[in-house]
């Protein structure tokens, strides 16, 4: 059965979180996505939902989304949306269910702390640059480590962001992502890489979007664009 709530918290909007919010992606999924085109799958989105990313991150993670899908490595209708133009101060990352047009969370989210301070600024798939990568990725296993339950990720654009296993770019939480963190710091804090994520909220988070769904990480970059196979 699936069972829908909602939590409101100071880091997060969520509308579903356990595990029977998932969904396999269904077979008229992407059809109704190119029928409708973009953005009518956003004003639909809108309709539904007061808090939605910027139009050009959607157009861009949605065309991503659907080139995974017809390769077969997404298995879910789930769709991460990271936009790194905006303030680290700022909820910047969003999960949406594309079937049921709805936005599942809305929350901080960590950048690498050599990407930037406050607002990122540089991006890199190399080993110990403490940077952020851009592009897509599909959601991996969960497994416990240093910041207890967390999600690995597997990039999906070579020379962007492929080496993000061997990295340990990853989805977890930590106590520096927070309301609290920036009040005493003036910005929220920063990973050695990873989308990192407030704490209360990372076991119903990564057990939504694990197991082949879609996360993308978005920045305006002219050279990510001109690079990229999936947009």
């Amino acid at each position: 059965m699936v069972l829908a709530f909602l939590l409101m918290s100071s880091n997060v909007f969520l509308s579903k979180a356990n595990s029977g919010a998932v969904t396999v992606l269904k077979s008229n999924t992407l059809k109704i996505n190119k029928e409708l085109g973009v953005e009518g799958v956003y004003n639909n989105l809108s309709s539904k939902n007061s808090n939605l990313p910027k139009l050009e991150s959607f157009k861009e993670a949605l065309e991503g989304f659907n080139k995974l899908k017809a390769k077969g490595v997404v298995s879910k209708n789930i769709l991460t949306l990271i936009d790194f133009s905006l303030s680290a101060n700022k909820k910047r990352l969003w999960v949406i269910d594309l079937d049921s047009e709805t936005v599942l969370f809305h929350s901080l989210v960590a950048h690498g702390r050599n990407t930037g301070q406050e607002f990122a600024n540089s991006f890199s798939n190399a080993a110990e640059s403490y940077k952020s990568s851009l592009g897509f990725y599909v959601t991996g296993e969960l497994y416990n480590g240093k910041h207890g339950r967390s999600l690995k990720l597997d990039g999906q654009e070579p020379g962007i962001n492929d080496n993000a296993r061997k990295r340990a770019v990853v989805v977890h939480g930590a106590d520096y992502v927070s309301d609290s963190f920036i009040r005493n710091n003036k910005r929220l804090g920063r990973s050695l890489g990873c989308p990192a994520i407030p704490v209360e909220i990372t076991d119903a988070l990564i057990s939504v979007i694990k197991d082949k769904s879609c996360l993308f990480i978005y920045f305006p970059s002219e050279s990510y664009k001109q690079s990229s196979k999936l947009i």
